[in-house]
């Protein structure tokens, strides 16, 4: 396979994602996947750390030190090193990753809510939402919309439920873990209909949340995110006994999809199987 999706649940911290990881963790167990505990990087914050990961790259390189930033990215992204090797890109996601990857002036609610036709950036086929309550339900069908009608080489789903229950109610509220349980539950509803289709599928977070509903320091609560990755490439088993950083989640959606790395990116992921195996 060199397809792929990648879940970007925001606000999901590892602690709530394992208590709540039902199927995906069913999978994990009887070795059809892998867990990983990533050390998120600082800030804890989303639009750094949504560039973080589609980079893999710290905040001190690629710029974004907080959410007050309105510019585009400037660095090599995964829907960018995509579209350079003349692979398809889509997205069902929050307004600010059209901001960062598809546009240059801010995201307007009455036009670039659909942006299906391409050409605007290196977002081919985008439908994006400005409400933080969107549904995480809604989200989860337009993400499986993009990749049945469009099937795209690298497809990003960025749900915001759990960051909106979290600063709501705080983590361990029962709000923000039945946030994290629903999300996950989306996740297995359509799970074995992608890999179906072809894709490896990650899923990841850009933060955590804290009690008190809060993200942005260096505490595990805020920092520490699961990674869940089903494909064939990648070695089977639950490696949660110990942190990996988040700046290897670029790098191994690169591999999957038979993509070079971009320069700064960090070394191959550490369980990924050689391509002639």
């Amino acid at each position: 396979m060199s397809k792929v999706i990648l879940v970007m649940i925001d606000a999901l911290g590892f602690e709530s994602a394992w208590d709540r990881c039902g199927y995906l963790g069913h999978l994990v167990e009887i070795k059809k996947g892998a867990a990983y505990r990533v050390r998120g990087e600082l800030p804890a914050q989303s639009r750094p750390m949504y560039e973080t990961v589609l980079t893999g790259l710290p905040a001190s390189v690629h710029g974004i030190c907080t959410n007050a930033y309105t510019g585009a990215s400037t660095s090599s992204n995964l829907f960018s090193i995509a579209k350079a090797h003349k692979k398809t890109t889509a997205a069902a996601a929050y307004k600010w990753i059209s901001e960062l990857y598809n546009q240059t002036s801010a995201y307007n609610e009455r036009t670039d809510r659909f942006q299906l036709s391409g050409g605007r950036g290196d977002i081919d086929q985008g439908i994006f939402y400005h409400d933080d309550g969107y549904p995480d339900s809604h989200l989860y069908a337009d993400g499986d919309f993009l990749a049945r009608t469009y099937r795209p080489d690298f497809l990003l789903i960025h749900p915001m439920n759990v960051d909106y229950m979290g600063h709501k109610a705080g983590k361990g509220s029962r709000e923000y873990e039945h946030a994290a349980e629903c999300t996950m539950m989306y996740i297995a509803w359509y799970l074995d209909a992608w890999r179906e289709m072809g894709y490896d599928v990650l899923v990841t977070a850009d933060h955590g949340m804290d009690a008190l509903g809060i993200h942005y320091g260096d505490t595990p609560l805020q920092r520490e995110v699961p990674l869940f990755v089903f494909s064939d490439r990648v070695q089977p088993g639950n490696y949660t006994d110990h942190t990996i950083s988040q700046l290897l989640v670029a790098p191994l959606a690169c591999a999957l999809m038979e993509l070079p790395p971009a320069p700064g990116m960090q070394a191959p992921f550490p369980t990924i199987k050689e391509a002639e195996e």
